[in-house]
């Protein structure tokens, strides 16, 4: 077993992307290379907006939380018009799901990928497999930037999959590749590393594309290795041109010397989560962008207040990073760089000639994903959290509604939808003070606390006073600082469900919540030191994913069973599996809700993928599915419509204190280096996962 202590690095020996570090939940490499260390920082939300509580003790009950917050609102004490009764269209909870009987994995360390009894499971793809089928065969001794452009990438995040053709043989896998480690990238790394080791890492990260069959008449899926695959593709931060559309499109804040336009940009990276549109293309989230800048102090005055909002170093130049290989990622330089990452990308895995785009309209913070349904009246609506300490949640609706055709034409006027629409941010208001129980829903028909999506920017105008919509849209934290916006603990994943109008949210952790002179915790974020996260319900006024209010309450609260703090929907706590820090979500078509972790290990094991039930007698008993081997957390996950695959992402592998490639703490998953890599877990007796 890898000691898991803090990270100390040499001078001769530092990490691409190095930054003061203080360990939190994951280990502190992951922590450097995903995020610089963010949380061993001041949080760069250092707004005044109102908090929903005044508690002083950790251990309060989250009873007594939500009273208390219901108390300040009562008392006038928050300038927010929220409607304080309860939402009697939300109607009755939907018919409970068929119930889950697999055997719970148990809590473990083993450097495998681990499933209940009676699953198997096989990596579909890995690091350095074959894209494009002139791809070199993988060599750690001798990575190119050409090599890597045509092979899988590193850290593989989100997936999507997609048909095909009609018969269910066939089908697209899509995902993204977040960030890269040079210390497990490449053996024999003992100084910073080359010009031509960066390229390689930028081209290890962005997304992919690529062909899969199913195997035999099984849940199993592999990749295509013969044939043309002309679908497959490479997307990078280095070979991809995207466009820009959108109101910003073309601002002053978009251009540089080498778009003096602002309509195009050279690539993407630090991809996270995302999603996939009712018109079947993919939409991706720029996370983390701003570890690939320096030179921030240098960059104009003026611009000097937005790039600190974004966690961007403007006192120090930082360490050498990106710009080893690309001057344009010196801000000193290219200031205007740093403003065209952090947005929601769209590809077209159907189409592998199409431009990529960005959508300004969607809004520029650190996009953990971009959740897509279809409102009641057709309007398309995206999700997406701002994965930072005492950040936000935010909605886009379309302007216009999808068009249901399934013609040439329809699939045209459907890739317009994300250019034009209203943005939103949400505001949370605390449960009125009689029918609560302990995990915050109302005794009654419908949960008693209330919230409110407040508007940005609508079709090209800017809602926020004192902003142009271009400055909303490129800054959108400091136009979601002025309007209130509530600060969650790290809103990561969020999921709709269109039939019923409910939606969940992630919110993985923030262990600065209540330290210090950090914000007290709140009826939304209930615990103080925050270390094992929670689940957030929101339902929509009327079930419509395009209201401006909703109901909300917390149906899980993460962590050791044991302690009093946790609620798993009032179900016996002694049945349901550890949880600890959520990160990515999935609804299955029987109405499960499959929940990936990032830092279980907080609880003594490694990362995994757990499902529950949202409704019913089992609501809330967690139960895990898969655990991850050493080093890794599980990204994705995708259930297959048909309920026999499971797919998901097994990310940085071996990613702890003092592993390098040479004496990695993890060989998953074929005995030599650790490879990112994505598996696939079916039932051979053919039945439905799970049951």
């Amino acid at each position: 077993m890898v000691q898991r202590g803090r990270h100390s690095v040499s001078q001769d020996r530092r990490p691409l992307f190095r930054l003061p570090i203080r360990r939190v939940g994951r280990d502190p490499v992951t922590c450097q290379y995903r995020c610089g260390s963010a949380c061993a920082h001041p949080a760069p939300n250092t707004s005044t907006n109102p908090y929903f509580g005044d508690l002083l003790r950790q251990n309060i009950s989250r009873r007594n939380a939500l009273m208390a917050g219901a108390l300040v609102l009562q008392s006038g004490l928050v300038g927010l018009t929220l409607s304080a009764s309860a939402d009697s269209s939300s109607g009755p909870a939907p018919e409970a799901p068929g119930r889950l009987t697999f055997e719970p994995v148990p809590t473990n360390t083993r450097d495998a990928v681990v499933v209940p009894p009676g699953y198997q499971h096989a990596v579909v793809i890995a690091w350095g497999d074959p894209v494009l089928p002139d791809a070199p065969a993988w060599d750690p001794h001798r990575q190119t930037r050409d090599a890597q452009e045509r092979q899988f990438g590193y850290n593989n995040d989100f997936l999507a999959l997609l048909p095909l053709g009609d018969d269910g043989r066939r089908a697209l896998l899509v995902g993204n590749h977040e960030y890269p480690n040079p210390e497990l990238m490449f053996p024999g790394l003992t100084a910073m590393p080359t010009a031509e080791q960066v390229l390689v890492m930028l081209a290890a990260v962005g997304m992919f594309v690529v062909e899969v069959e199913r195997v035999g008449s099984s849940g199993q899926w592999q990749l295509v290795r013969v044939g043309p695959r002309t679908y497959n593709r490479r997307i990078t931060a280095m070979n991809t041109r995207f466009r820009l559309t959108g109101p910003a499109a073309g601002s002053d804040l978009l251009r540089t010397a080498a778009d003096p336009a602002g309509r195009h940009v050279q690539g993407t990276m630090a991809n996270c989560a995302g999603g996939v549109t009712p018109w079947d293309t993919v939409l991706s989230g720029e996370e983390n962008f701003n570890g690939a800048f320096v030179g921030a102090n240098a960059a104009p005055e003026a611009m000097r207040t937005a790039l600190r909002r974004y966690g961007f170093d403007v006192e120090n130049r930082g360490w050498p990073s990106a710009e080893i290989a690309d001057e344009r990622f010196d801000l000193a330089k290219h200031p205007n760089e740093a403003n065209r990452f952090g947005w929601i990308v769209e590809v077209d895995p159907y189409d592998p000639r199409s431009t990529p785009r960005k959508h300004t309209a969607l809004g520029r913070f650190k996009h953990e994903g971009a959740a897509t349904a279809v409102s009641r009246h057709g309007h398309a609506v995206v999700y997406s959290g701002d994965d930072e300490r005492f950040e936000y949640i935010y909605k886009f609706v379309s302007s216009g509604r999808v068009d249901r055709r399934g013609n040439a034409a329809a699939r045209r006027q459907n890739l317009t939808l994300l250019e034009s629409g209203t943005l939103y941010v949400a505001a949370f208001a605390p449960p009125t003070a009689a029918g609560l129980d302990q995990g915050g829903a109302a005794t009654g028909a419908a949960p008693r606390a209330r919230g409110r999506w407040i508007p940005l920017a609508r079709n090209g105008r800017s809602l926020v006073a004192g902003m142009t919509v271009t400055e909303v849209l490129v800054n959108t934290r400091l136009a979601a600082d002025r309007v209130g916006a509530t600060k969650m603990d790290r809103p990561e994943d969020i999921e709709p469900d269109a039939a019923t109008g409910r939606v969940y949210c992630a919110l993985t952790n923030n262990s600065y919540r209540g330290a210090a002179d950090n914000p007290l915790p709140d009826a939304a974020n209930p615990r103080a030191v925050n270390r094992h996260g929670h689940i957030l319900e929101i339902v929509e006024d009327g079930r419509d994913l395009a209201a401006t209010a909703f109901s909300w309450s917390l149906p899980i609260i993460c962590g050791d069973p044991a302690d009093p703090s946790t609620y798993y929907g009032g179900y016996d706590k002694t049945a349901v599996s550890p949880m600890s820090s959520p990160d990515n979500l999935a609804l299955d078509a029987a109405g499960n809700l499959w929940l990936a972790t990032d830092s279980e290990y907080a609880l003594g094991g490694n990362d995994g993928l757990f499902v529950t039930p949202v409704s019913g007698a089992e609501a809330g008993y967690v139960r895990q599915f898969l655990s991850a081997p050493i080093g890794a957390e599980v990204c994705g996950p995708v259930i297959t419509e048909d309920r026999r695959t499971v797919i998901v992402a097994v990310q940085h592998p071996g990613e702890m204190s003092g592993s390098t490639a040479d004496s990695p703490a993890s060989r998953w998953p074929a005995g030599d280096l650790p490879k990112p890599g994505v598996v696939a877990v079916w039932r051979p007796d053919g039945q439905p996962i799970g049951t």
